[in-house]
């Protein structure tokens, strides 16, 4: 069922865009591709970056309340669920879009570490035209199917300022509390740092081919993450001016 779903479709969309790019360019078809899965997934990843943004907007808040119920663990629950449901925002609806987009994932990987095989060709749907092989090299030099150290930094730079994008407040929270606050602005900052370097480290172990991907859907992201934030505080002057 995976196969049918996810692969085989994903798999002949490739093959179809490698067959019409100038040159049959593995690289220009592999940009188109991840464009379009982009755009497919496109309401997921949208709901998933502005609730991110919802729960980055609520941190000043969110410190506030653990800095005033340092010492009710109970009572602080309840008033960030609280805070939550009178913003509307779920702090688990960022999680579930990536969840969902899981299988795409796990396809788009499949298909560049074994579906550009010969064996793997014959699961080319009969209407679309099945070359003998897929030429690997793109731009004339890079060879997507071998693995790539410079692929992989570029992954790993674009995910770092992915993650530049949504900065963590330093917290104001002193007395019992601090301890905790100063503990988890740490790891924050250590996985700004950590998350980056785990991509390189990935990617330098993977076909050329998926890190490009990885390399291009990241850059897509932080377009959108641009995007998105840019209409958020936008909105947010227009409502000020309402206001006032």
């Amino acid at each position: 069922m995976f196969q049918t779903i996810f692969f085989q479709p994903i798999l002949n969309l490739l093959v179809f865009l490698y067959n019409i790019v100038p040159g049959h360019d593995l690289g220009i078809a592999i940009i188109l591709l991840t464009l379009i899965i982009k755009l497919i997934l496109y309401p997921l990843s949208n709901q998933s970056i502005k609730s991110q943004k919802a729960l980055q907007d609520l941190q000043p808040k969110i410190e506030e309340i653990k800095k005033k119920l340092a010492n009710n663990k109970e009572e602080m629950g309840k008033a960030m669920m609280a805070l939550y449901k009178d913003n509307k925002v779920n702090p688990f609806s960022s999680c579930l879009p990536l969840l969902i987009q899981l299988p795409f994932l796990i396809a788009v990987f499949q298909v560049f570490q074994k579906g550009l095989t010969n064996g793997s060709l014959d699961l080319v749907y009969s209407f679309i035209h099945r070359p003998e092989a897929i030429n690997t090299i793109s731009l004339g030099f890079i060879n997507l199917s071998n693995k790539s150290i410079t692929l992989a930094v570029l992954a790993g730079a674009a995910q770092f300022w992915q993650a530049k994008m949504m900065p963590m407040k330093a917290p104001s929270v002193h007395g019992n509390g601090a301890k905790d606050e100063d503990m988890a602005t740490m790891m924050n900052k250590q996985m700004t740092i950590i998350m980056p370097l785990m991509t390189v480290f990935i990617g330098a172990t993977l076909p050329g081919g998926l890190t490009f991907y990885w390399f291009i859907t990241t850059l897509l992201t932080i377009a959108q993450q641009h995007y998105i934030f840019k209409k958020s505080n936008k909105d947010k002057i227009i409502e000020g001016e309402i206001v006032k």
